[in-house]
């Protein structure tokens, strides 16, 4: 500061109490800013600044996600439980698939073998008539040898198919195989012998055709 005559003039008491003031004055000012900045940061509660703490478990001290490699073994026995049952499903599918195969196989062979099975036995009674006939006398030589051809050609076709004839006379009494028409006594022959067959027995390729009837022979009281 200078007078008006270009000289410095040394300031006074009073001004400097009032550079002093206004110095204090600026000072204060400035900090009650920072201050009201501060405490409306608090107030809305800046995220950036203050974000609480993880939760932690009040008993453990440890965090409440579950553990990763518990839930991968869990998953795991669970697949496994599922593959293992599949694949039983798979077997059990497939040892039933190979039983109705068999079993259908079994059945088609059984049907191509038996299929002629009930023309045959509609063939019997003709056969029965031709026996019959040839057992008969007859003057016509000609008109017999003829029947007896016939027969024989029908005879060895049937034979073809798988008609097997039953040769009773003299075997043992077969309830199975044989229906008794005759009850004969006699001494000549062992009990329930066969003496005679009065309608022959037939098989089709191995089973039961048609029963025999058949006089059987029994001991003499």
């Amino acid at each position: 500061m200078a007078n008006r005559a270009g000289f410095p003039v040394r300031p006074t008491n009073h001004f400097r109490e009032n550079l002093q003031a206004d110095v204090t004055l600026k000072f204060k000012s400035q900090k009650l800013s920072i201050d009201t900045v501060t405490d409306e940061t608090m107030i809305n509660g800046d995220s950036a600044k203050f974000e609480p703490a993880e939760v932690e478990d009040a008993g453990t001290g440890a965090s409440a996600d579950p553990d990763p490699l518990a839930a991968l073994a869990a998953e795991r026995d669970a697949f496994a439980s599922e593959a293992a049952d599949l694949k039983d499903r798979l077997l059990r599918g497939q040892a039933e698939f190979q039983n109705f195969r068999k079993r259908a196989e079994k059945e088609k062979i059984e049907f191509s073998e038996y299929a002629s099975t009930e023309a045959v036995r509609a063939l019997l009674p003709i056969v029965d008539d031709f026996e019959r006939a040839l057992k008969v006398e007859s003057a016509d030589q000609e008109f017999s040898r003829g029947i007896k051809l016939i027969y024989q050609r029908l005879f060895e076709s049937l034979k073809k198919l798988g008609l097997e004839p039953m040769d009773s006379k003299g075997q043992p009494f077969d309830p199975n195989i044989h229906h008794a028409v005759e009850m004969v006594e006699t001494a000549d022959a062992a009990d329930h012998t066969i003496l005679d067959d009065y309608q022959r027995g037939y098989n089709f390729k191995g089973r039961l055709l048609r029963p025999a009837m058949v006089k059987v022979a029994v001991e003499p009281k």
